[in-house]
């Protein structure tokens, strides 16, 4: 009896080491805007022969972040894309799951965009505005109301006299979390008794800015940015919201309003001008390198000049890329795995 459960708990052991080595691609998951920069370096480092082409998923960045903190072990991934930093929260969903060695990688900038088709007239938009459009309640002779607005001309008289109707991200993507915070908080704070609120009480505040109208007005469009581009082809009077590098990549179809009288290109989101601009990240797991092949190489060549630099491939795809003395800061710690530090 005793030879028997000692050779079942051998079989048992081998099985668990086999399993430990039974994935040789790195997994990615995260952020959709991170997605297509993700994708492009992992064929250029899957081309390179030496590794298997990682296999990268758009889970949006709060679900790949749920899917990286659920644990170490070849069943989970190894890199979780995102497109704003990573939660207290979520850290602590980590450590909880016995992940605490984390390496954040910054890549560079990207603006979120309020978009429409060519073939429409143009937006100049305020952060007021978009609040005013988008917010499931507004200020309305000194009292919260639901949204009335059915019009852009009710928003504003200045403003096309077409229905508001907006495709965007659901809340499990980091651009409708950045989106929330850089346009429709600095909307919100355009308001006097609101911006009194921010002092006194900040989170009744956010709870009234982030809080989206759910009168189909705006249209959430899951994970998949090319899909908002498609909707706004399709109906020209639509306006969408996704990051810049969906813009570039379909300028010939789609252009972004104004924010602020400021145009999302990229030189106006580098130097900072234009207003709805946020970080890009990628976090790494680092218990599982040395045991799926080919992590710090990955990182070598996400972070390498070639990539990310300031002419590097990335660029083309509509990344804006970091300093050249931050480059250097996020590449050394990168690339030597220094553990994540929450301020």
């Amino acid at each position: 009896m005793f030879k028997k459960t000692l050779g079942l708990a051998v079989v048992a052991t081998v099985a668990i080491a086999s399993q430990a080595v039974a994935r040789d691609q790195i997994r990615i998951v995260g952020s959709s805007t991170v997605f297509p920069f993700s994708t492009t370096v992992a064929e250029t480092f899957g081309n390179k022969g030496n590794f298997k082409t990682p296999v990268v998923e758009s889970t949006g960045s709060g679900g790949g972040l749920k899917l990286f903190c659920a644990g170490i072990g070849v069943e989970h991934p190894d890199i979780t894309n995102a497109s704003r930093r990573i939660k207290k929260s979520e850290v602590e969903k980590c450590a909880k799951a016995g992940i605490t060695d984390i390496t954040e990688v910054k890549v560079g900038f990207d603006g979120i965009v309020v978009a429409n088709a060519k073939s429409a007239a143009p937006l100049n938009l305020t952060k007021k505005q978009i609040f005013m459009a988008l917010a499931k309640q507004v200020p309305i002779d000194g009292k919260l109301v639901d949204n009335p607005y059915k019009t852009w001309k009710d928003v504003d008289p200045s403003l096309p006299n077409t229905a508001i109707k907006v495709f965007g991200p659901p809340p499990t993507s980091g651009t409708r979390d950045a989106f929330a915070e850089l346009a429709l908080e600095g909307g919100a704070k355009a308001f006097p008794s609101l911006k009194a609120l921010r002092k006194s009480d900040k989170k009744a505040f956010k709870a009234i800015a982030h809080a989206v109208r759910e009168d189909n007005v705006y249209v959430e469009t899951g994970e998949n940015d090319n899909l908002i581009v498609q909707k706004l082809v399709a109906e020209p009077t639509a306006v969408g919201v996704f990051g810049f590098s969906f813009l570039d990549q379909n300028a010939d179809q789609i252009q972004g309003a104004k924010v602020g009288g400021v145009e999302p290109t990229f030189e106006n989101i580098s130097s900072g001008d234009y207003g709805i601009s946020r970080s890009l990240f990628f976090y790494v797991k680092n218990a599982h390198v040395g045991t799926v092949p080919g992590i710090k190489e990955y990182i070598a060549e996400f972070t390498s000049e070639d990539a990310f630099g300031e002419f590097g491939y990335l660029t083309e795809k509509g990344l804006i890329p970091l300093s050249e003395e931050e480059r250097a800061k996020v590449r050394d710690e990168a690339t030597s795995l220094t553990n994540l530090k929450m301020m």
